[in-house]
């Protein structure tokens, strides 16, 4: 049985990493600073840190690391959230600082060690230079094109900065690490509310709470575009990565390109809704973003295998019976108080 540590477990696409690794007969180490991080815990083999652990301490993570055994590292760790948290410039230190200092304590313990793992680290789209994507029909995300940077926000330049990191330490203490930059993954379990969601949850939560005939408030012009990819897509990928010698780093995400205002209406039309849109000023980071799955596809022969409706309708689907159940422990609450 091959032991895996996932680093950010309490999150979206951490806890979805823990399932598919314990359905894969893997024992699974979950760690995360947030309490009470139990969704996915399904098998009793599963252990986590319950949100004790933080990945800043460096004294905690190297003995942390010194003490376990792990076959291989799922590092998702990050600040980070959707347009609302990383375009107002409002959290940009933090995210610089905790999502490097991690990442600065993950790559020089896991040196230090004899037996070192694999190491899977998660970057994203957001590195890619803002001027090759300023055209919402013609972006420009081919994975050489990251030269010369020019990231739209510091959560992109961070996790450039972390790309050469783990790159810098696999060539220099001879770490097995993996790299892949992902683009907008999406699906049941991912926040859909409180700033930090990103735009198909945003749009499934706009639409229910809009009810029949309403308005829903769409950031930006509505024309900037973007491809989605459903959650078990991305873990399908992750996973064919870390079995191959694939070094290069590469984009795990959809190419099926949509604007803001389709996606808009795809839930409004998944609702059975009457919906109209308002377009209305807002963060919205670069006019166009498409994933270029060329490089994946040679290298791994992956390819998205559903359209991005496919997980929008179970996105949707599981959003409205949060927000239910929201709403009937909100009135039980009232009743018996």
């Amino acid at each position: 049985m091959k032991k895996a540590l996932v680093c950010g477990a309490g999150g979206f696409i951490g806890g979805h990493m823990v399932k598919r690794l314990l359905d894969e007969g893997y024992e699974v180490v979950g760690v995360d600073i947030k309490v009470g991080f139990d969704w996915y815990q399904t098998h009793d083999r599963c252990k986590s840190n319950k949100g004790t652990f933080d990945l800043r301490d460096p004294y905690a993570v190297r003995e942390f690391m010194q003490r376990e055994n792990f076959d291989e590292v799922y590092q998702f760790a990050a600040d980070m959230g959707g347009a609302g948290y990383i375009f107002t410039g409002e959290h940009d230190a933090d995210v610089m600082h905790n999502s490097a200092t991690i990442n600065l304590n993950l790559a020089h313990s896991i040196s230090t060690l004899e037996k070192k793992p694999k190491v899977f680290y998660s970057s994203s789209a957001c590195i890619y230079p803002a001027e090759n994507q300023t055209d919402p029909n013609n972006p420009n995300c081919e994975e050489s094109s990251a030269y010369p940077s020019n990231p739209d926000s510091e959560y992109g330049w961070e996790k450039l900065f972390s790309e050469r990191l783990w790159r810098s330490y696999a060539r220099n203490y001879s770490l097995d690490v993996r790299i892949a930059r992902f683009h907008n993954i999406f699906g049941p379990e991912g926040t859909w509310d409180g700033g930090k969601e990103k735009a198909p949850a945003a749009m499934c939560r706009k639409v229910i709470q809009a009810g029949h005939k309403g308005v829903m408030e769409v950031w930006g012009p509505g024309n900037q575009t973007r491809s989605f990819l459903y959650i078990d897509e991305c873990l399908e990928a992750v996973r064919r990565l870390m079995a191959s010698e694939v070094e290069e780093v590469i984009n795990i995400g959809s190419d099926e390109m949509i604007s803001i205002n389709n996606l808009a209406l795809m839930a409004a039309d998944i609702s059975g809704k009457e919906v109209t849109i308002k377009n209305v000023d807002g963060p919205v980071g670069v006019a166009g973003r498409n994933s270029d799955n060329k490089l994946i596809y040679e290298l791994l022969g992956w390819a998205p295998s559903q359209p991005l409706r496919e997980g929008m309708e179970k996105t949707y689907d599981w959003i409205e019976d949060e927000i239910n159940y929201s709403i009937k422990k909100e009135e039980w609450i009232r009743n018996n108080d």
